[in-house]
């Protein structure tokens, strides 16, 4: 039995276990259903603010908008105004010169019929002549001023034209200027990388586990939370060949989204990634960055910042993956050259003429890379430019391939025997090297 007291009376009184267990389940029932009630209120009160406040921006967003058209309408309306002022000037001062010439004529008619009534008497056939040669020139006069409105009327036809020609040259900038704008946020959409609902950070550690985990599982690419320097950046990216590493890179992400007091520039952040990336002895920095969307430099492809800083890159989330994987490419390259080269120099071998091949390999192959990213950053400002610049995009792409083949011909052609032509020191102690391995395996065989 179970003892309840009465909050009111204060009585206490026995139930069994079974009409105990049924009122605390009414108890907890109630108060379960109370703090859900209060919970749903809560969370209609916040998505009704939310939709208040997106729907705020969508009408500022709008206004603005509306406000550069209206803009550039009336802007457009006052040239066609100023247009038909100047016609109308032209109009004025053509009617007042025909005017001031249709009264001059008729002042020298008047001249001439009184000199005919004067002389009416004594030279009636030269009057006759004088007034049919007047009568000609009022004629052609008439004619002249026939003509001019002729031309008058023409002009204000010509000035419509221009007019109307005006209006949907204007309409036409206004559909094309709707249009680039539309693009803008088009590619904006496109450059945000479906980062609704989660971070930059977040976003770029699911892309490196979902394409580059599967095919480099023994990579290392965790969060930097080493600041006993004073700074840390956001991730670090090594990979080793052999226990060996060979790349190395310090990541940085910044994105617009968490900048909403005061808008920040790229550059702002180049100088700490690299005080970052050689206290933690990485090769390469990478600013996966989403600040400054207008700037076409940054919307291109991969942006090379070497000029400012050594081995530093500012690229968008979507190049996260392709400059992980060419700069992993570009560092396997080298490293069968730097064992061989490591064996030599702990042989004591003399390597001038290697070293200095190996460098101009290195040389070219990154005038190569870099050529390639030129013309691939090259192909893509096309293509955001117009579909009419196709062709161009298409001979921009091909000569970034010819000279990626190139570097990639020129690394598979790269062999021990053209690295020692021309040092008889090297070739003579390869050459002593094969000799040795061919005379151990036919012992083997023995």
């Amino acid at each position: 039995m179970k003892e309840i007291r009465c909050p009111h009376c204060g009585k206490i009184f026995s139930v069994d276990e079974s009409d105990y267990a049924l009122i605390a389940n009414q108890v907890r029932t109630a108060e379960f259903h109370k703090e859900l009630e209060t919970r749903l209120h809560t969370k209609e009160q916040q998505m009704r603010l939310q939709q208040e406040n997106d729907a705020l921006v969508m009408r500022q967003n709008f206004q603005s908008q509306l406000q550069q058209r209206d803009n550039a309408l009336r802007d457009k309306e006052t040239e066609i105004a100023r247009l038909k002022d100047n016609e109308a000037h032209v109009r004025n001062e053509e009617h007042l010169r025909h005017s001031q010439e249709v009264a001059a004529l008729q002042q020298q008619l008047a001249q001439l019929r009184n000199e005919v009534s004067q002389s009416q008497s004594n030279v009636r056939v030269a009057v006759l002549e004088e007034q049919n040669r007047a009568n000609r020139e009022i004629t052609q006069k008439q004619n002249e001023i026939n003509a001019l409105r002729v031309q008058m009327a023409s002009n204000q036809e010509m000035a419509a034209g221009r007019e109307v020609s005006l209006k949907e040259k204007y309409e036409s900038q206004l559909r094309e200027t709707q249009a680039m704008l539309d693009q803008y946020k088009n590619m904006k959409v496109r450059l945000s990388t479906k980062m609704v609902g989660e971070t930059l950070e977040v976003h770029c550690s699911t892309q490196f586990n979902s394409l580059i985990r599967p095919i480099m599982p023994n990579a290392y690419f965790e969060k930097d939370n080493d600041a006993s320097a004073g700074s840390k950046g956001d991730f670090i990216f090594r990979d080793y060949d052999n226990g060996t590493e060979y790349v190395s890179i310090m990541f940085e992400m910044k994105n617009e989204m968490d900048e909403t007091a005061t808008k920040h520039r790229n550059e702002d952040f180049l100088k700490k990634l690299d005080e970052d990336r050689q206290q933690k002895g990485c090769e390469y920095a990478v600013l996966v960055s989403m600040l400054e969307l207008d700037n076409e430099l940054y919307n291109n492809g991969i942006v090379d910042m070497s000029h400012r800083y050594p081995k530093m890159y500012v690229i968008r989330p979507q190049f996260f993956i392709p400059i992980i994987t060419l700069l992993v490419q570009t560092s396997r390259k080298s490293i069968d050259l730097q064992r061989q080269l490591a064996v030599a120099k702990s042989q004591s071998v003399d390597i001038t003429t290697f070293e200095d091949k190996l460098n101009d390999f290195k040389e070219k192959f990154s005038n190569n890379y870099r050529l390639a990213s030129e013309r691939f950053a090259k192909a893509i400002e096309e293509i955001d430019k117009s579909i009419d610049h196709l062709q161009k995009i298409k001979d921009a792409l091909l000569g970034s391939e010819r000279n990626l083949r190139l570097a990639n011909d020129k690394a598979d052609a790269l062999t021990i025997k053209k690295l020692t032509a021309g040092n008889p020191t090297m070739k003579a102690h390869f050459d002593q090297v094969r000799a040795d391995k061919s005379t151990d395996m036919t012992d083997r065989f023995r």
